[in-house]
């Protein structure tokens, strides 16, 4: 018997298992520096703002807004960077395309999100109501004119890329390396993708979004798709609001025509990616692994969330 081809064989399981435990490790590790670096960089802001005497009167200005946002864009870039120069990642392979049609997906599975679960969305903000919690409506920079245009460039593009990049590409891309089953990944993937944004009111909706853009991820063997998904969430959004145009003020044919035919795009692109056979069957390999790599930041968005509920259900400042 030639002992040393089992050697070698068991020497390339040992190699793989070694380069999943990695890839496990950095993906937590990931997570927990984009939440610790936005943290740092938000007490930092706070301090410098207190040096040079800027009071609350700063948090209506238009810069500061931007600086609230841009924060965590720079806690995922450096996450990115960090996950690249320790991994030796090629960034080429690491933004590789994919057949067109997935992007063709992606548009239909985001307007089915946006549109069918906001709806879904509002029977939980209202469940929350059940316990006093009040809706806080987001602070946006000025949205009127020309000034929409470098709103849509941080509050949309920028995370559609790095967002993307970090959750769906390093997270979400550990977990499959690592052996995680299909399902597994994109369920933990997307409860952490909606705990990371710390708004109890947008629980669901980005639980929902962070798990399809996983499974769309996993389809497409590409981010590229879930970018631009999420781009024109983001986009789309903004746009709504700077036009003024309130969904809910239509017309009841015209509610209903938008739901049915959002809730057929949702229903019909997600069954299309499940119909795909691509699952990984499996549990949550060497889970211990990535969960203490991103215990820092998985506690750091916990509290920030269970702040934000306070926050909406006392009305105080925590």
């Amino acid at each position: 018997m030639d002992f040393s081809a089992i050697s070698c064989y068991n020497g390339g399981m040992d190699t793989e298992k070694d380069n999943g435990r990695e890839l496990l490790r950095e993906a937590g590790v990931s997570y927990s520096l984009a939440a610790g670096m936005t943290v740092v960089l938000s007490f930092i802001l706070s301090l410098i703002l207190l040096m040079i005497g800027v009071g609350e009167e700063a948090e209506g200005q238009d810069w500061y807004k931007y600086l609230g946002f841009l924060l965590a864009q720079v806690g995922f870039l450096a996450a990115a960077l960090f996950f690249f120069c320790r991994t030796h990642t090629s960034v080429k392979k690491f933004y590789r395309g994919c057949k067109w049609y997935y992007f063709a997906v992606a548009l239909l599975l985001e307007f089915g999100l946006l549109f069918s679960l906001s709806f879904l969305n509002d029977y939980f903000v209202k469940f929350l109501g059940l316990f006093g919690y009040k809706h806080r409506d987001v602070s946006l920079p000025s949205l009127d004119g020309w000034k929409l245009l470098p709103v849509i460039l941080v509050i949309a593009l920028l995370p559609a890329v790095l967002e993307e990049t970090v959750f769906r590409g390093v997270v979400f891309g550990g977990m499959q390396k690592g052996g995680w089953g299909t399902i597994s990944a994109v369920l933990i993937s997307g409860a952490l993708f909606s705990l990371f944004h710390g708004n109890p009111e947008q629980t669901v909706y980005q639980f929902l979004c962070g798990a399809a853009f996983a499974l769309l991820a996993q389809r497409a063997g590409s981010i590229l798709p879930g970018m631009l998904a999420h781009f024109v969430n983001n986009a789309l959004i903004l746009i709504l609001k700077s036009c003024g145009i309130d969904l809910s003020a239509l017309p009841f044919a015209g509610m209903v025509t938008l739901y049915v035919l959002s809730a057929v795009s949702l229903i019909g692109s997600t069954v299309w990616l499940i119909l795909q056979k691509k699952n990984v069957r499996g549990g949550v390999k060497m889970g211990k692994i990535f969960f203490l790599a991103a215990a820092v930041g998985i506690i750091i968005c916990s509290v920030e969330w269970i702040v934000m509920l306070i926050k909406g259900i006392t009305g105080i400042t925590v």
